[in-house]
């Protein structure tokens, strides 16, 4: 999803936890008085993360966020979703069959949806099961043990009225409007707020369903533009239309979405590799000229982050734009847009190709905690730089991420606290445009294009179609590059600040004697960085020239042979970092 920097900050919500220093690592179902503590601690003590600073999470923060053994006990394989939409009365109901795998002996399971949903009935095999409502998670009590090894489901019938996104895509909910002629035009968003503000699911970003089925009744006259491939559309007697959409790979919960408006379809097709991806586009009928037009630049992007990431990853269920009446987000298959058609000043919809690198960068690979949300957001936006060097040149691309340099706050750290549902809030810009200029630097630490574009493209091949964290990422990447990098990404990822070069500089003649050395959070921080080596001034320009050197945390001396020492400068086009003169 992209970010502006006029999101306001949520309010905490009135049961608020205080500080603690418990952490549940867990991977199977717990005993019986196990789970007894743990519910006791966690009504008493809320969670706790070392380097955010972050407070006011709530109880239903920590049933949403936490893997806990009534979640980890089971693994999603299937989600057949069906539902008919009463726009009228913005109403949708319906059932969600669960199918998953035992992963540990278990009578209770968790699944999610928001408490002002409600639910009809909950079946196994025929059965009607009890459950119980625990703010926005439902429990569900089975009348026999399910044994590990095993496969179960359940099917949830349900109904209600969803919430309203007031602020879409950044606060979660449903869009209910009309087009210009007075005609419905539906959506839904809700990355962050949660998938289960409209369908019972495991709302947690660690599991996903292997494919998912889903089908919608909606009035007859409009065009419903799902996940996937459509597989069938009939007309019903009673004045609806039933669609019904298929996701041949996993997806994340918040990528599942549903679309009515009088839309106008066409079909293009990009040529792969030795195969031909289908391409669809679904806009409003008025338009149907300009779109034309303006997605041809659909087919360029594609070719970039094929080149940089690898094929697209989804084949069978091939790319769409979907025209909405928000911005934008990355829903899997079915991309929502909705930046009326314009271009910035490098001649690029950002919406098309921000949100269509999330097809490689949160899609296919993905995080499994929304603390690590940065795997997503940090390379979809420096996948922007890559589109713009890819079409253009080095030098623009740099220029591009200068221009976004400004929205950095630095406030807190990008790596939220785990095992809640933490919606980032003052540090979104962070995520996006630090965490880019924090792989544009790595990229200059690394100083070989060849092996950081190969790392970024085998990232794709080994977690593709899976879910990570920031722990495993970065180990892969240390064993590619051949040397460990955790230093680099945990100063950026895990404390607010970039490393700060301290300095003193001594004219002598004609030279400049250099004193240096980083401060930083992180113990014996060495990273090279870039400084001035010569600089000259004609013809109303500057010109600079670098040498790159290798601060530690201890001071170090270099000479800088005819360098006036006011011109002492560090490459801040290459590297994210600060300076600072010790007297």
């Amino acid at each position: 999803m992209e970010n502006r920097t006029e999101r306001k900050l949520s309010q905490p919500a009135n049961e608020v936890m205080s500080s603690s220093k418990f952490v549940f690592v867990n991977s199977g179902c717990w005993t019986a008085s196990a789970i007894a503590v743990f519910w006791l601690l966690l009504h008493v003590f809320p969670v706790y993360s070392q380097t955010n600073t972050h407070s006011g999470f709530t109880k239903a923060d920590s049933l949403r966020g936490m893997l806990t053994p009534m979640r980890s006990c089971y693994d999603v394989t299937f989600y057949d979703l069906k539902m008919k939409i009463d726009i009228k009365r913005h109403l949708i109901a319906g059932s969600n069959s669960i199918q998953y795998i035992v992963m540990q002996d278990f009578d209770s399971l968790q699944i999610d949806l928001f408490a002002k949903m409600k639910i009809e009935k909950i079946v196994c095999n025929g059965i009607e099961l009890n459950y119980r409502r625990e703010l926005n998670a439902v429990v569900v009590k089975f009348t026999e043990t399910q044994k590990r090894g095993s496969n179960g489901g359940i099917t949830v019938y349900y109904s209600g009225v969803p919430q309203i996104a007031k602020s879409p895509p950044w606060d979660g909910g449903f869009v209910w409007k009309r087009d210009a002629h007075g005609i419905d035009w539906v959506g839904v968003s809700c990355e962050g707020t949660g998938a289960s503000l409209w369908w019972p699911c495991k709302d947690h970003l660690s599991d996903e369903p292997d494919s998912m089925a889903l089908s919608f009744t909606v009035p007859s006259g409009l065009t419903c533009v799902s996940n996937g491939t459509l597989r069938q559309k009939k007309a019903n007697e009673d004045g609806t239309s039933e669609w019904n959409w298929f996701v041949s790979y996993p997806i994340n919960n918040y990528n599942v979405t549903v679309n009515l408006a009088n839309y106008s379809h066409w079909e293009d097709s990009y040529l792969y590799e030795s195969d031909t991806l289908p391409l669809d586009y679904y806009v409003l009928a008025d338009n149907m000229t300009q779109a034309k037009e303006h997605f041809e630049q659909v087919k360029l992007m594609l070719a970039c982050f094929e080149k940089y990431f690898g094929p697209y990853p989804f084949p069978k269920d091939g790319y769409a734009l979907v025209e909405t009446n928000y911005w934008g987000m990355e829903h899997q298959g079915a991309i929502a847009y909705g930046n009326n058609y314009e271009n910035t000043k490098e001649g690029f919809d950002y919406i098309i190709v921000h949100e269509s690198a999330h097809e490689w960068w949160g899609n296919n690979v993905s995080c499994e905690d929304v603390a690590d949300l940065w795997i997503h957001e940090s390379f979809a936006t420096y996948a922007e730089a890559i589109y713009v060097e890819c079409t253009q040149s080095k030098e623009a691309a740099v220029k591009y991420l200068i221009n976004q340099r400004w929205k950095i706050s630095d406030k807190y750290p990008i790596i939220g606290p785990y095992g809640v549902n933490f919606q980032a809030t003052e540090n979104d810009n962070d995520m996006y445009y630090k965490g880019s200029w924090m792989l544009h630097t790595f990229r200059n630490v690394v100083n070989n294009d060849s092996l950081f574009f190969s790392i970024l493209k085998n990232i794709q091949f080994h977690f593709a179609l899976q879910t990570t964290n920031t722990e495993q990422l970065l180990k892969y990447i240390n064993e590619l590059a051949g040397k460990d990098y955790t230093y680099l990404f945990d100063q950026y990822l895990k404390y607010s600040s970039p490393p700060v070069l301290e300095f003193r500089t001594h004219q002598k003649g004609k030279d400049t004697r250099l004193e240096y050395r980083w401060k930083a959070d992180v113990p014996d921080f060495s990273m090279p960085v870039e400084v001035t080596a010569s600089y000259q001034y004609a013809f109303g320009a500057a010109t600079k020239s670098y040498v790159r050197i290798h601060p530690t945390m201890q001071w170090q001396t270099i000479v800088l042979t005819d360098l006036e020492a006011k011109y002492f400068d560090v490459n801040t086009e290459k590297f994210y970092v600060k300076k600072s003169e010790v007297k």
